[in-house]
């Protein structure tokens, strides 16, 4: 039996694919306003943070 047959046989599925398109844009939109809003000593911090090297490395 397919996979397809599976979902069909499911009641009111057709909901989750909506469900999930409307969260991931939700979120989509979100993560871009507090990106445009964010204070740009913030990001210019934030965005340093991989270069920095803080901790000793160890080469054993």
């Amino acid at each position: 039996m397919k996979f397809i047959n599976y979902l069909q046989s499911i009641g009111g599925v057709s909901i989750y694919p909506m469900a999930s398109l409307l969260i991931f844009t939700g979120f989509f939109v979100l993560a871009a306003w507090w990106a445009l809003r964010a204070d740009k000593q913030m990001m210019d911090h934030i965005s340093q943070i991989p270069l920095e090297n803080d901790e000793p490395q160890n080469n054993d």
